[in-house]
């Protein structure tokens, strides 16, 4: 079996779970893959066939979108050159983990497939939303990449068709402890901004990865490690706490090996604000931003109890094999039968 995976890079999420559900999707056929964005900061160790720019996310200093990047990256109309060019019609199945091109591909050139991966639990009404919902941020989650079928990743199993995070196995295998620092991943902050707030708590020392710093650096209690894979699981396995943005893999790692979680979802990404929803089911502390009041917040933080930890309800061969099996069946069935489509009422909605 020849099997067609597009994953999108706008993050390190999508990358690290494809590069764990690899192994599984090869004992099924031959992976190629489809590295589609431009700003991860993780090596891909996946056997990547065709690449694109994307239509990628772009961060600014203070906790947002950079929107003005994101448009000079986006072009429509080399994005549907690529999916013209896309040679899906070779192979047997297709999985798409919330990539745009592709989904545009199958459906110009009449293929089915699975969209597979955390955005594709958005699809059902079950999964947590904010009490405020957002019509454009609706939209993109539930058709920026159409599919024929959908097998969803989340904290819980809100829908039938929804599965548990997958978890890595460094993380599903360690045997964690607690050396007393907090882990802190925070991309859409600088490191100047980050610092600032944390050198408000001289006695807690931190560990901050960095996308700037090319080895560790330590300035008073906080050290500055490079980000990469290993040095970050290793960091989260020993630490006393995490915190980080409302992503979905880091977030379902922390509850997984229960570490205190503190979240700062992305100011203007949705899909953010929705993981925050659901995240507060699990006690998880939310905050809005990086202001003076930070500090106040930590320190609180880490005199709580900690939230309610993850369980998983099925294991990583499950849920691939339930992705192919999907992935068999949709073969069968008219590729462009899709319900997910931009209609005439989106359109007015957005405009």
């Amino acid at each position: 079996m020849k099997i067609f995976y597009a994953v999108q890079a706008t993050g390190n999420g999508h990358i690290s779970r494809a590069m764990e559900l690899l192994p599984y999707l090869q004992q099924y056929g031959t992976v190629d893959v489809f590295l589609s964005g431009s700003n991860s900061n993780l090596n891909p160790n996946l056997p990547v066939k065709f690449t694109s720019k994307g239509l990628s996310l772009f961060y600014g200093n203070k906790g947002g979108l950079d929107y003005v990047k994101m448009l000079r990256y986006c072009s429509p109309v080399r994005a549907l050159k690529e999916a013209k060019a896309l040679p899906l019609q070779d192979y047997d199945i297709v999985l798409n983990d919330f990539e745009s091109i592709t989904a545009l591909a199958c459906f110009l050139q009449n293929v089915p497939s699975v969209n597979f991966g955390h955005q594709a639990a958005f699809i059902s009404p079950k999964t947590p939303r904010p009490d405020k919902k957002n019509i454009v941020g609706e939209l993109v989650l539930k058709k920026y990449a159409p599919a024929t079928a959908y097998v969803g990743l989340h904290f819980n199993q809100y829908d039938s068709f929804i599965f548990p995070p997958v978890i890595k196995q460094q993380i599903k295998q360690a045997n964690p402890s607690n050396k007393g620092y907090i882990t802190v991943y925070l991309s859409h902050y600088s490191d100047e901004v980050v610092a600032a707030a944390l050198n408000k708590l001289p006695d807690v020392p931190f560990e901050v990865f960095s996308k700037k710093v090319k080895q560790r650096v330590k300035q008073g209690n906080i050290t500055f490690i490079p980000i990469s894979n290993e040095a970050f699981n290793h960091s989260m396995i020993h630490a006393h706490g995490i915190i980080t943005g409302a992503g979905f893999e880091t977030p379902a790692e922390a509850l997984f090996l229960q570490k205190r979680l503190l979240c700062l979802p992305i100011r203007g990404q949705y899909e953010q604000l929705c993981n925050a929803a659901a995240l507060a089911d699990f006690n998880v502390p939310i905050i809005d931003k990086i202001d003076e009041h930070l500090h106040h917040h930590i320190a609180n933080w880490l005199n709580v109890a900690p939230q309610k930890p993850l369980h998983l309800s099925h294991d990583t061969h499950a849920i691939v094999h339930q992705a192919i099996l999907t992935a068999q069946t949709v073969k069968q069935q008219p590729a462009n039968n899709f319900n997910n489509l931009l209609t005439e009422e989106d359109m007015l909605a957005l405009s």
